[in-house]
């Protein structure tokens, strides 16, 4: 994966361009701002059709874009150090960019965009059902009779079409709600994850083992799917999708 800069757009579609003709270059990674003003901005619209006529994998990853208020300020954060941000602001920061990429018609509009989310989407697969009822409902929109034109597509269609979802999610019960939202094939759309190097043993561990990578993988391995499945989550997905040589 290759990191973009925040540059002009046109510079970023010819590296895009460039990148998908090196062999061991799989993706870009993206963040949640995009050029700056969010992954909905028209803005971003020649990188969208770029990486989809490349077919390009996106992977998309947060970093604390969710301003200090939304947990109660800079006080409150500091009592629990990073936890507030990292267990809820980067997921639920993945949640918004994604929602509103949909609700803009990125989607509509860039059908073949290829989007990895970390931390298994987010809230993404929890809250979707209730993100088509909203957008079913929001009488602003031309399908309600509204001016507003509104997503075209199902957003369990783009999650099920576009989207894969990285197993960063430590726990069982988290990763089975991702794998029943990414559809009747769910278990095809995951892919391991380690948050490597994130979240180093902070004492010594048995073996040198970490327990992050650890609980990834006790979930993976929990969740009463075949041997044949988990070895797709483990590595059979990304060798696919990602056309590598194993």
């Amino acid at each position: 994966m290759q990191s973009k800069i925040r540059r002009n757009a046109y510079e970023i579609v010819s590296e895009i361009q460039r990148l998908s003709s090196l062999k061991y270059i799989k993706g870009i990674i993206l963040g949640t701002s995009g050029l700056g003003s969010g992954l909905d901005d028209p803005a971003m619209d020649p990188l969208w059709s770029a990486l989809e006529e490349t077919s390009t994998m996106i992977f998309l990853h947060p970093h604390y874009g969710l301003p200090d208020a939304a947990f109660g300020g800079p006080d409150v954060i500091g009592r629990s150090g990073h936890v507030l941000p990292l267990a809820l602001g980067f997921p639920l920061e993945t949640t918004i960019a994604v929602t509103r990429m949909y609700l803009s018609g990125v989607f509509d509009n860039f059908p073949k965009l290829m989007m990895l989310l970390a931390h298994s989407g987010g809230a993404l697969p929890f809250l979707a059902g209730r993100i088509q009822s909203c957008v079913e409902h929001e009488r602003e929109f031309v399908a309600n009779g509204g001016s507003k034109q509104g997503p075209k597509r199902d957003v369990w269609d783009v999650l099920r079409t576009n989207i894969w979802l990285d197993a960063v999610i430590y726990g069982k019960a988290g990763l089975k709600g991702a794998i029943e939202a990414a559809g009747p094939n769910g278990i095809d759309r995951l892919m391991f994850g380690t948050d490597h190097p994130f979240f180093p043993p902070l004492r010594e561990e048995v073996d040198g083992k970490w327990t992050s990578v650890q609980s990834n993988l006790a979930a993976i391995g929990g969740i009463g799917v075949s041997q044949e499945s988990v070895q797709k989550i483990l590595s059979g997905n990304a060798a696919r999708v990602l056309n590598l040589e194993l």
